[in-house]
């Protein structure tokens, strides 16, 4: 599969009813304790890892990986030794 680019990766996320699109730039070994976001996410990793914890289940993200994560869901992330850049769509 060919890697969107931002401008495809956005045009796709507007498309499918997501309203407000970023790019997050995390720290290398950035810990973030459980906590919840008041808005559903579909999220591509461009650069970098990190671990996504939802309940006792760990996904372990690399460049490349797409996720999504819905509203009010409680998760931890765990950003690896170089950080990581995240285009995150968000439907407010």
């Amino acid at each position: 599969m060919k890697s969107p680019t931002l401008a495809s990766f956005t045009a796709q996320s507007l498309e499918e009813g997501f309203d407000e699109i970023i790019v997050r730039e995390w720290e290398p070994h950035l810990r973030l304790d459980t906590h919840t976001h008041p808005f559903d996410v579909s999220a591509h990793v461009v650069r970098g890892e990190y671990w996504l914890t939802v309940g006792e289940e760990v996904q372990h993200l690399k460049a490349g990986d797409f996720f999504r994560l819905a509203r009010n869901v409680p998760h931890a992330e765990l950003y690896g030794p170089e950080g990581a850049t995240v285009w995150v769509a968000r439907a407010n």
